[in-house]
Formats: C-alpha cells, sequence, structure tokens
C-alpha cells in the first residue's frame, strides 16, 4: 500500500513537470518567435531608413562644406562685384572733380593774366603820355593832347573797374572788360549764358560806360 502511494506520487511529479515543461517550451517559443520577428522588422525598417536618407542625400541635400563654399564664393562676389562698381564711381567723381578743379583753376589763370595785361598795356599808355607831358621838348598842343588821353584812359580804368564789379555781383565768377574805342568786348566765365543775363550785363556797360548796345559784345567761357 505504501508503495503504491509512492509510484503515484513519483507519477505526479513527473506528470507535473512535463507539464510545465511544455509550458516553458510553448513561451519560449513565442518569445523567440517576437523576438526574431521584431529584430526582422527593427533590421527591415533600418534598412529602409538608411535607403531613404541615401536617396535624400543624393537627390536634394547638399554637403555642408558645399553649401558654406557657396556662400563665401557668391559673398566673395557680390562683394567684388560691389567693390569694383563703387571704385568706378568713386573714379569717374574724382575724375570729374579733378577736371572741374583744372576748368576753374585754367579760367582763374585766363581772367588773371589777362587783367594783368590790360592793366600793363594801360599803365604802357600812361607812362608814355606822362613823358610827353614832361618834355621840355613837347608842344603845347601835344601837351594838352596827352592830358585828355591820359584823363580818357583814367575815366576808361575806372568804368571797366565798376562794370565788372557789378558784374560780378550778379552772380559770376570771373569776368573781364576790353574797350577797343567804341567796341567793348565783354567776357564772363559761365558756360552758357542766358537772355535774362545777356540783358543784365548789356545794360551795366550801356549805363555805366555810355555805350551803345551794338557796340556790346558777350561772350562765355
Amino acid at each position: 500500500m505504501k508503495m503504491l502511494k509512492k509510484n503515484q506520487i513519483i507519477i505526479y511529479v513527473i506528470a507535473l513537470m512535463l507539464v510545465v515543461a511544455g509550458y516553458l517550451n510553448f513561451t519560449t517559443s513565442d518569445d523567440l518567435k517576437s523576438a526574431v520577428q521584431t529584430s526582422s522588422t527593427e533590421e527591415e525598417l533600418a534598412k529602409m531608413a538608411n535607403i531613404g536618407d541615401a536617396q535624400l542625400v543624393s537627390s536634394n541635400v547638399v554637403p555642408e562644406e558645399e553649401v558654406i563654399e557657396g556662400k563665401v564664393e557668391n559673398t566673395l562676389t557680390n562683394n567684388i562685384a560691389n567693390n569694383t562698381t563703387n571704385n568706378v564711381k568713386e573714379e569717374e567723381t574724382v575724375y570729374t572733380n579733378n577736371e572741374a578743379i583744372k576748368d576753374n583753376k585754367d579760367n582763374d589763370e585766363y581772367f588773371s593774366k589777362s587783367k594783368l595785361e590790360r592793366d600793363k598795356m594801360y599803365s604802357q599808355m600812361l607812362e608814355t603820355y606822362e613823358k610827353v607831358l614832361s618834355s621840355n621838348n613837347s608842344l603845347e598842343t601835344q601837351k594838352q593832347s596827352a592830358s585828355e588821353e591820359i584823363k580818357k584812359i583814367n575815366n576808361t580804368k575806372n568804368s571797366i573797374m565798376i562794370c565788372e564789379n557789378l558784374i560780378l555781383i550778379k552772380g559770376f565768377e570771373n569776368c573781364i572788360i576790353f574797350v577797343n574805342g567804341n567796341s567793348i568786348s565783354v567776357i564772363v566765365e559761365d558756360n552758357e549764358l542766358n537772355v535774362e543775363e545777356v540783358a543784365q550785363i548789356q545794360n551795366i556797360i550801356s549805363r555805366e560806360m555810355n555805350a551803345q548796345i551794338e557796340n556790346i559784345h558777350i561772350q562765355s567761357k
């Protein structure tokens, strides 16, 4: 009887172990399958992800070095173009300013030199007539004529000075007047004289030098 019970217990234990072993085997198989499936799925996703990355890089993405290099090249190109344009503009401005300065200097020299030559001519004429006046060999008629010429020259010089100053007041930079008998030539520094400016100059010359309009010749320089 005891022997039978012992054998039954052993059988129960063995059966229980078989059941546990079968359960463990079933559970382990499912886990392995799940693990394999999960691993396979992750590998496939990784491959798909890698393939997608490769396609994006090959079709759209530009390497960072090329982007930076392109930006630098564009920046340098723009800077060079801007600098070149600015340099050209500066050179043109400098050239224009230099030309303007040169023209002004030439005009100043012309008017200054012309006035010196004119004044020198009047000085020589006055000196000649004064010698006639002071000479003991001169006749009274010669002295009288010399005296009248001296007076005329001084009056002309005074009238010229007044007219030139009045013309400058009108806004002209430079002006010079030459008198040759009844003919009066006026040269003013201006690119182009308009009708109103010509009329103003004519009125000044006509009034101060008692000259006829047709004898007044005006030109610009």
